[in-house]
Formats: structure tokens, C-alpha cells, sequence
């Protein structure tokens, strides 16, 4: 893995498996930063691992979708600081694959919605006819729209270690009654704003999921990246290939018929990066982003 960026007035805390944390220079160790900066690379994961090689310009284009959905889903909070409110300046050298954004407690959940029958829902509905506990009706097929979407939480586990899914009565478990009914109510809400949104666009949101925390006064906010093609599954509504997706659907698709998922992964072919990377651009102006 490349190692961070040095920034000026920043200082590197933490590397995920593709996105670097910084908080202002001087920052007590310990301490609680009054603001962050979340810098996207151009690394791509799937089954929990960064691959390789990197996907050129990723880090940019979906910093482009995570603003462009922040900014249309207005009527939720969200941890980005507003233009000339942080006190460290942003880099120029990062600034268009960045997001300065306040601290948040994070929630140790990751909310999960799906509108469709798909992926590992799709595997659990062959077997229970439910997916994540809740109960769907008879005769679905891969790729259908479901009645609704559905809540599907996951335990959001330590780096190194997979989510587990888990019922909404363990999210109350978690954090609260009150906070658990409105992790829920939140997710559901931003789903569906922004699947009618992407739809006028020619484009299905699938499923994905949010991440949310608290701010220092207690707000829960949307946080972390929001309905980007890593958190995503993006269709074309024009087609009914749902492997033409413009995720990392194909990545995945390599992955699962070159690799048993035992040790480490292979590269990724010239092939595949390239249209990967074509297919993030084109979501972008699909969305007008």
C-alpha cells in the first residue's frame, strides 16, 4: 500500500482500505479533533481487501458522488463542515478527493437498505425465503424490486474483521431504543430520496448503506461517505443485464471467478481496471454529479 500523503497542517492518524484520516497539526494525542480530513485514493476493495492495482482517478470521482448526494439530500445533517467554518485549510493537492468534515461518534452499526433482491440477499431468500430476518413474499426472482425496501443492519466489526449481520433488536441492543428506531427511520428516508433521484437519471440504487454518529451536541448526522459505487449498487434502469452495473460489481465478478478467496488476492487484469474506471465515470454523468 502507498503510504499517505504528507498535507500541510495536517497529520496522518489513520489508513482504511481506501481512504486516509488526517487531523490538524498539533492535535494532542488522545484528544478529540474539532475537525477532520477524510482523503479518498484511488484503491479498490471487495471481500475485505485492498486490491491491486489502483482504479485511476476513483479517489476523485467518488468524493464527486458523496458531495453531490450530501448536497441533494439536504433536509439530513451531515458531518461536512461549511465552506470557511474549519480553521485548517484544505491542500490544494487533495482537495478535489477530500471531504473536511467535523468528528462524529460513530455508531458501531452499518445501515443497510435494500430495494432489490440481490447478492447475498438474493442467496439467503433461496434458502429462508427472508433476507436478514425479515420475511418476503413467495416467487422472487434475482434482481426483482422488493414491495419496500428493507432495514438490514450489520454489526460493523473491527478493521480486519467482517460485518455480521444482525436483527433490529440487537441494534436497540447496541445503542438505544431511540437511537436504533431512528438509525432506521433515517436510512429508509435517504434510500428512498435518493433512489427517486437517481431514477429520474436512468439509474437504480439496489441497495447500500449509511453510516451515522453523533456531533458533539448530541445531533445524529450522516457521516463517513454516502451513496458512493463502493457503498452502492448502481444499475442501468435502461437495461436488464444487472451485471452491467456501475460499481465494483465487476471487480467483485473477476474476483469470484479467479480467486477461491484464500490468501491473497490476484492483480487485477488491465482490462477490468479500465472498465471499471469507465463505468464510475459514466454513473457520474448519468447522476450529473
Amino acid at each position: 500500500m502507498t503510504a499517505a500523503p504528507q498535507l500541510d497542517g495536517w497529520q496522518h492518524v489513520a489508513s482504511g482500505k481506501v481512504r486516509e484520516l488526517y487531523v490538524p497539526v498539533g492535535t494532542a494525542a488522545g484528544a478529540t479533533a474539532t475537525e477532520l480530513l477524510l482523503v479518498a485514493s484511488d484503491r479498490v476493495s471487495a471481500y475485505d481487501f485492498a486490491l491491486e492495482p489502483p482504479i485511476p482517478g476513483k479517489g476523485e470521482l467518488l468524493t464527486r458522488l458523496s458531495r453531490f448526494w450530501f448536497t441533494q439530500l439536504g433536509d439530513v445533517p451531515n458531518h461536512i463542515l461549511a465552506p470557511g467554518t474549519g480553521s485548517t485549510p484544505v491542500p490544494e493537492s487533495v482537495a478535489t478527493r477530500s471531504m473536511h468534515v467535523m468528528p462524529l461518534q460513530m455508531f458501531p452499526v452499518e445501515c443497510v437498505v435494500r430495494g432489490y433482491l440481490v447478492g447475498s440477499g438474493w442467496a439467503e431468500y433461496q434458502q429462508t425465503g427472508s433476507v436478514c430476518g425479515v420475511e418476503l413474499p413467495a416467487g422472487l426472482t434475482d434482481g426483482d424490486r422488493l414491495p419496500e425496501p428493507i432495514y438490514t443492519p450489520a454489526y460493523k466489526a473491527p478493521q480486519g474483521e467482517h460485518d455480521e449481520n444482525i436483527s433490529y433488536e440487537r441494534t436497540v441492543e447496541l445503542v438505544g431504543s431511540e437511537a436504533a428506531a431512528t438509525l432506521r427511520d433515517l436510512s429508509l428516508h435517504v434510500y428512498s430520496s435518493a433512489a427517486a433521484i437517481a431514477l429520474e437519471r436512468g439509474v437504480v440504487i439496489a441497495d447500500t448503506k449509511f453510516e451515522f454518529g453523533r456531533d458533539r451536541s448530541g445531533q445524529i448526522r450522516l457521516g463517513d461517505e454516502v451513496l458512493t459505487s463502493d457503498s452502492s449498487r448502481y444499475w442501468d434502469a435502461r437495461s436488464d443485464n444487472r451485471t452491467d452495473s456501475f460499481d465494483k460489481q465487476i471487480v467483485r465478478d473477476w474476483l469470484s471467478a479467479h480467486w477461491d478467496r484464500q490468501g491473497t488476492p490476484p492483480v487485477l487484469p488491465d482490462e477490468i481496471v479500465e472498465r471499471t474506471a469507465a463505468r464510475y465515470q459514466e454513473l457520474i454523468e448519468r447522476l450529473g454529479a
